[in-house]
């Protein structure tokens, strides 16, 4: 296993002004990160970096993809090679809240004495997987909210913090499948990424087929320690925002949303992003640009993450569904327009 430092190693760094020699050592960690899921998981390389941007810039994901494209097993995989204590749940239609968030039991004593104790739900683990998330219903769905927001969840009035780092990973089918609810508008913005999964090229499908199905398989590694995640989460908020990309970041989201003068908003957008998504490309644009070694964030950053960032958080109007104009599509031309 990889070095794990302490707080204030990345103190002592940024005190003397090395905190390049610092990002030096996080990115050597990233390549191990990176090529430990490569044998597990093939032909991703853009769904694993921004799986991995996600997790580095301290939020959730919303993986889509149809069944079968290795979503459950990219997130068991995180699970591991980042030293999580992980928790699976299978969303299923008979799903309850206290499935996730736990529940009271009430205890009775020998001297007849009654009393109500806290079981903790699988929500208290570093790293949630939420499977199939949308074939629960959307009372169940909502049973996460506080959680993903505030990092903890209150039971008859008591306040229970989650652990740290706290961290949802989600699959989701298309809406398209039988038996799928659509997630609430509130939590579908508690996730700092939607991460679209497609179907692998004919070489990587080659793989697949040829390494998965032997006498033996690749299994993942701990790589990092979870206390290493936390310090490089921090560095990723220290990291340095050029204020053209701040500029660049705030004229992507505010053109987005109807009323602000772009034509594609006022065309095809019923309503647009709220400031968590410039909060979110801000983050995630640091968090890309350490992935790749560099010690600030570019515009193309926030180039490359404006589909995943920007897409679960608006909303296509009437014309979009009727002229069937895709909302990537849409994203494509805000960018190109202000950026």
């Amino acid at each position: 296993m990889s070095h794990t430092g302490t707080p204030a190693l990345i103190e002592a760094q940024e005190s003397t002004g090395n905190i390049a020699a610092y990002t030096n050592t996080v990115h050597e960690d990233l390549e191990k990160i990176r090529l430990s899921i490569s044998r597990i998981v093939f032909g991703q390389d853009e769904v694993v970096e921004n799986a991995l941007t996600a997790i580095l810039a301290g939020g959730h994901a919303l993986l889509v993809g149809v069944p079968g494209l290795a979503k459950t097993r990219l997130v068991e995989t995180l699970g591991t090679v980042f030293g999580f204590d992980e928790k699976r749940i299978q969303f299923t239609p008979d799903l309850m809240p206290s499935d996730i968030i736990g529940s009271e039991v009430m205890d009775e004593e020998a001297n007849g004495k009654r009393s109500f104790r806290y079981i903790k739900g699988p929500v208290f683990a570093q790293l949630l997987m939420a499977d199939e998330i949308n074939r629960a219903s959307p009372r169940t769905q909502s049973a996460l909210l506080q959680a993903m927001q505030e990092h903890h969840v209150t039971i008859a009035g008591q306040r229970y913090d989650l652990p740290q780092p706290f961290h949802v990973l989600a699959t989701q089918n298309p809406l398209e499948q039988e038996g799928t609810y659509p997630l609430p508008e509130a939590q579908l913005d508690r996730f700092l990424m939607q991460i679209n999964i497609h179907y692998p090229d004919l070489d990587n499908e080659r793989r697949i087929l040829i390494e998965t199905t032997g006498a033996s398989q690749a299994r993942p590694e701990a790589v990092i320690s979870s206390e290493r995640v936390r310090e490089i989460q921090q560095l990723v908020r220290n990291m340095p925002v050029p204020e053209s990309v701040i500029e660049s970041i705030l004229a992507l989201v505010r053109a987005a949303r109807p009323g602000n003068g772009n034509p594609d908003a006022e065309k095809f957008i019923s309503w647009g992003p709220g400031p968590r998504a410039a909060q979110a490309l801000s983050l995630c644009a640091r968090a890309r640009a350490l992935c790749q070694g560099r010690f600030a964030p570019s515009i193309d950053d926030v180039r490359a993450l404006a589909g995943p960032i920007l897409q679960h958080r608006m909303a296509l109007n009437f014309t979009a569904r009727a002229e069937e104009t895709a909302i990537s599509t849409i994203i494509s031309q805000l960018v190109k327009a202000a950026l």
